[in-house]
């Protein structure tokens, strides 16, 4: 694995988690599950473990450096890229492979991990990465899919097709990949539940970084213009880095690596498949939080944060965040998501939690910027 190196994208907001998660503190530096360690930690401790602590690089927004570093204080100044303003995946991890090609040459395993995934189940993620930096070896983009569980409206999908295992005897597992799907409707993703042949789109990527960028400079010449001379200033002094990122990075188009890279070369039959048979969530909204913590006094309330600060009676099914310190109590209320913090209280149907991002719409509509 010493040619493989993490990429950790850290520009999403997280605004289903609003109003936890703000442009300013998203929702990556909180520990949502009150393990002592925030998301952004978990997911360096974990991908470390893997290809070693000194071949990670994250890109992340300039007001959360700071905070990263913070959080994070082994990092050494160079692995962490500061994005001048948010371009979205795609572009944060053409940019990871731009700057680690430039450094350690072209044929470097590049490993991309969003920064706000929980996994429980460390030793088959790790096979499941080793399979994957197999199949990128061999010049596929790989991706590593989640067993579905249920019938999940809320993640995208990816269809498998036939076996890689002789083209990639160290991937015994790898599949071809015939197409992603978006997230579908509640009756669709119940069908791809039923045929078995679909897995959950984790937002998992392994690939060399010439195959990327090669694929970057056939289809996206702007962007593959951008990165490769900000990768050339990352040479010289931090000064020369800032000022290429802050004359090229606004002029990148904002685009998502499955949209940018993923699902084009997948109907060119060059993105293949490795099962992951390990827990994971994304932690995209307040249901998906709350099913990762255990209920008050083992009641069907979940608590994120400081249970003391709740008090319940004739309750079930509800979600609260006591985040601003006072006490949050609920009587007779059944599925509701409260979130109470020093500038924002919000109530919300449970079964609407998905919804919560159009909260965040209205507000920046009415001008109200400084809640989000």
């Amino acid at each position: 694995m010493e040619d493989c190196y993490a990429v950790i994208p850290a520009g999403g907001v997280g605004s289903r988690l609003w109003p936890l998660s703000r442009g300013d503190r998203p929702k990556y530096l909180f520990d949502l599950l009150g393990q002592g360690r925030t998301l952004i930690q978990s997911t360096y401790d974990r991908v470390s473990k893997v290809v070693g602590a000194d071949h990670v690089l994250l890109v992340t927004g300039w007001r959360h450096v700071a905070p990263v570093r913070e959080q994070l204080p082994g990092l050494p100044e160079e692995a962490v890229v500061a994005e001048p303003v948010p371009r979205d995946s795609g572009p944060a991890i053409a940019l990871g492979a731009a700057i680690l090609a430039r450094r350690h040459g072209g044929g470097t395993i590049v490993a991309s991990f969003a920064a706000d995934q929980v996994i429980r189940g460390d030793e088959a993620f790790a096979d499941a990465v080793r399979q994957a930096v197999a199949a990128a070896r061999a010049g596929y983009v790989a991706t590593i899919g989640i067993a579905a569980s249920r019938p999940s409206t809320a993640f995208g999908y990816i269809l498998e097709d036939s076996s890689l295992a002789d083209a990639v005897p160290d991937a015994p597992s790898a599949r071809l990949v015939r197409r992603f799907v978006e997230k579908p409707d509640a009756a669709t993703a119940q069908a791809y539940l039923a045929t078995g042949r679909y897995r959950w789109n984790a937002g998992m990527f392994v690939m060399r970084a010439d195959v990327l960028l090669d694929w970057l400079r056939e289809s996206m010449p702007v962007l593959y213009q951008a990165v490769t001379r900000i990768a050339e200033a990352s040479m010289g002094t931090r000064d020369s880095m800032d000022e290429a990122m802050a004359a090229l990075w606004p002029g990148v188009e904002k685009i998502a690596f499955d949209y940018a890279v993923a699902e084009p070369l997948s109907l060119r039959g060059r993105v293949a498949m490795i099962p992951g048979d390990f827990g994971w969530d994304d932690v995209g909204d307040f249901n998906s939080v709350a099913a990762l913590v255990p209920g008050l006094e083992g009641g069907s309330v979940k608590v994120l944060g400081d249970g003391d600060k709740v008090v319940a009676l004739d309750s079930a099914g509800d979600i609260v965040a006591p985040a601003a310190g006072r006490t949050v109590a609920l009587l007779g209320v059944d599925d509701l998501v409260v979130v109470d913090t020093p500038d924002a209280l919000m109530v919300a149907p449970r079964a609407r939690s998905q919804e919560v991002r159009r909260l965040v719409e209205r507000l920046r509509s009415l001008g109200r910027d400084d809640l989000l």
